[in-house]
């Protein structure tokens, strides 16, 4: 039996990445999948994809940096499923890589601590009071490998991360006995838009490809697939003793 059969899972940051690999993922295990991004063109994709596939999904788009928006979005889930049982936090921005503390702006700032950390907070207060009025739920959040070390050229990143894990730990011990379970998920290299971003296409296995790879012990990087894997563990009865854990999905690269 499958494990999400007509669960409503929220996954924001949906439209590429380990969001729209988790969205096929929680869809062929019988949930109702509810697209959140604000690229509507490729959420639509990512939907028809589903649907295609025998699942069920719908967009519905909304800027996580926006507490109103966010607001609203929980509405519509509610008004229209009448609850809401799992969500997934994944929306994020990595910024400017590469640059020092010293050079960094209140531009760089407001992006990413707006969409990695309030972006976070927005969706956990409303998706914990939707859960709160129908008996529970879980959520976890993406966190990353640099929610637990240091990178150079990175320090806004790192300290956003940081941040979403604690978020993720103290709302955990609040809502525990609410059966609201709430954990992280701390992926290291995927081979996603964020990362070729950063580092390049396999093709071109450039020098900075090769660094991040070199980090993992695996020597390689990880696919959307496998961090999917993770959040549907975290987000299942499986893990119902799991709350306030971070799962690293990064073949040992924080342990190394």
């Amino acid at each position: 039996m499958s494990r999400f059969t007509d669960k409503v899972v929220l996954i924001t940051g949906a439209t590429s990445g380990i969001g729209e690999a988790t969205a096929h993922a929680f869809a062929r295990e019988g949930a109702m999948v509810i697209v959140n991004g604000r690229r509507a063109e490729k959420g639509a994709a990512v939907v028809t994809a589903i649907e295609t596939a025998g699942g069920r999904a719908e967009f519905m788009q909304a800027d996580v940096t926006d507490e109103a928006t966010i607001a609203s979005l929980i509405d519509a889930i509610m008004e229209k499923h009448g609850r809401l049982d799992i969500a997934f936090n994944n929306a994020g921005a990595e910024g400017k890589m590469g640059e020092p503390t010293a050079s960094q702006t209140g531009a760089d700032y407001d992006e990413i601590m707006g969409t990695n950390v309030a972006g976070v907070l927005w969706a956990m207060k409303h998706e914990i009071n939707a859960m709160l009025k129908t008996g529970g739920g879980a959520i976890v959040n993406t966190a990353s490998i640099f929610s637990q070390i240091g990178m150079p050229g990175m320090a806004l990143y790192t300290a956003a991360k940081h941040a979403v894990l604690g978020l993720t730990r103290a709302s955990a011990l609040e809502y525990a006995k609410e059966n609201i379970r709430i954990n992280a998920v701390s992926p290291g290299g995927v081979e996603t838009e964020m990362f070729v971003r950063a580092a390049g296409t396999p093709e071109e296995n450039s020098d900075g490809r090769q660094y991040f790879t070199n980090f993992h012990p695996m020597g390689r990087i990880s696919t959307p697939e496998e961090q999917a894997e993770a959040v549907l563990f975290l987000a299942s009865d499986q893990a119902s003793f799991v709350n306030a854990a971070n799962l690293a999905v990064d073949s040992g690269w924080s342990v190394s």
